[in-house]
């Protein structure tokens, strides 16, 4: 008798659990699982919202490997966007981390300041902020003239510094990775510490000795979700350059976006899309690889 009733207890434990999720899961099904499954099929389609898919096979990725070369080119830029984006980012945000893991007036406000950025910077807002700062009659010309420098082209408008105006706003947003750093470095023991100090290690010994080796999982946690935001980046160069000039900041998914919304190439972008996720996939696969010759953690010892 104990037995059945706990088992009706369990199998309505189960039920409880199943309708629970359910809302999450029918969100999950409706709004990335099936719209997936269809953009996969897309990718092997002719389709252009004008007409019914047509299967054509791995043409649509015959087309982009071999004759787009604006696929090439947006791909370049993304990456020379994330390899010199994610480093810069997560070293102010582990500088600032450093800064604010002391006991000082204010400090909540310090924190919640450095933070906001991550919230707005992405938006369309400040993007048009981020235009008016670089473009010709903007700050930044203004400063240059008074000190004696006169360019006749903004940053915004020259190729070689186009993107490091797009870098700086995403080095601006290092709020989140900066809050990740400060609860894991409040969480590193202090009589670690305490006797490096007996021992004689200064603060720069310490940080490279101690705390940076220590917070190897955090650093892996961040780069992982920061390289995955920067290919992700579009509303920036959308908005401040267009992608221009040359195309020096069409990065990835501008250049999807293009060919989805301005051509209606939808079958392309799709199979766009998923090389896309193809190439993140691999990226962290690599990371997820390599963490066992430099992250360290305190189960393994």
């Amino acid at each position: 008798m104990s037995k059945k009733k706990k088992s009706l207890k369990f199998g309505n434990n189960n039920v409880t659990g199943y309708i629970l999720i359910a809302p999450w899961l029918i969100g999950f099904l409706i709004m990335y699982a099936i719209p997936m499954v269809i953009s996969l099929y897309f990718s092997f389609t002719k389709y252009n919202l004008l007409s019914t898919p047509r299967f054509i096979g791995i043409d649509n990725f015959k087309r982009m490997f071999f004759n787009d070369p604006s696929f090439w080119k947006s791909l370049g830029v993304t990456f020379y966007y994330v390899f010199m984006l994610v480093p810069l980012r997560l070293i102010f945000a582990f500088i600032v981390a450093m800064l604010l893991n002391s006991k000082r007036k204010f400090l909540g406000l310090y924190r919640a300041v450095y933070y906001v950025p991550s919230i707005v910077g992405g938006s369309v807002a400040v993007s048009i902020v981020w235009k008016q700062i670089f473009g010709n009659d903007g700050v930044a010309m203004s400063l240059l003239s008074i000190i004696g420098i006169h360019q006749k082209i903004s940053f915004i408008g020259n190729p070689s510094t186009a993107i490091w105006t797009i870098i700086s706003l995403g080095v601006w947003q290092f709020g989140s990775a900066m809050l990740i750093f400060l609860a894991a470095i409040k969480q590193l023991p202090k009589s670690i510490y305490e006797s490096a100090s007996i021992d004689g290690a200064g603060f720069f010994r310490q940080v490279f000795k101690i705390t940076i080796p220590m917070l190897t999982p955090v650093i892996f946690f961040n780069l992982i979700l920061q390289i995955i935001n920067a290919f992700k980046a579009f509303t920036e160069s959308y908005i401040i350059t267009q992608g221009g000039p040359m195309d020096s900041t069409l990065f990835y998914v501008l250049n999807l976006y293009r060919k989805s919304f301005t051509y209606f190439d939808m079958g392309y972008s799709s199979a766009m899309a998923w090389v896309l996720v193809a190439i993140i996939g691999i990226f962290t696969a690599v990371l997820f690889k390599s963490q066992t010759a430099w992250v360290h953690y305190e189960s393994k010892e």
